[in-house]
Parts: C-alpha cells; sequence; structure tokens
C-alpha cells in the first residue's frame, strides 16, 4: 500500500512577530511533538526553517530540564 502524502500549504509560521519561542513554555512547544516526542517537521506544522532551528532547540532544552518527555512510551 502506498502512504498518502500529508501537503500543507499556505501555512504562516506562528512564532513571526512579538511570539517568541522559549523553553519554559511547555504548553506551547507541546504542540509541535508528537505523542510519543518526537519533533514534527516544519512542512507539517507551517514554521519557517529559520524558527524550527530555534523551535527544535527549545524543546531539547525542556527535555534537558524535564519539562518534556524524551519518549512517551506507555506499555
Amino acid at each position: 500500500m502506498r502512504k498518502k502524502k500529508i501537503v500543507v500549504k499556505n501555512l504562516k509560521c506562528p512564532f513571526k512577530g512579538p511570539e517568541e519561542i522559549d523553553y519554559k513554555d511547555v504548553y506551547k512547544l507541546k504542540r509541535f511533538i508528537t505523542t510519543r516526542g518526537r519533533i514534527l517537521p516544519s512542512s507539517r506544522t507551517g514554521v519557517c526553517t529559520r524558527c524550527q532551528r530555534k523551535l527544535a532547540r527549545e524543546i531539547k532544552k525542556a527535555r534537558y530540564m524535564a519539562l518534556l518527555p524524551y519518549c512517551n512510551y506507555s506499555k
């Protein structure tokens, strides 16, 4: 079976303007990770490349500070 490609067009970066990416804002960062804890690609979220790099860095900081889980496996 072929997998369907998810095509998202005309999404605007949610961090343009006064919005700042911060590792302490866990609720905002949770929107950009999967239920398993993986960082979503910018093609699915609509984040620009500069903000995607910043977002990944802040998610990794939040994981290191134990605000976000590295993985969220539940058996």
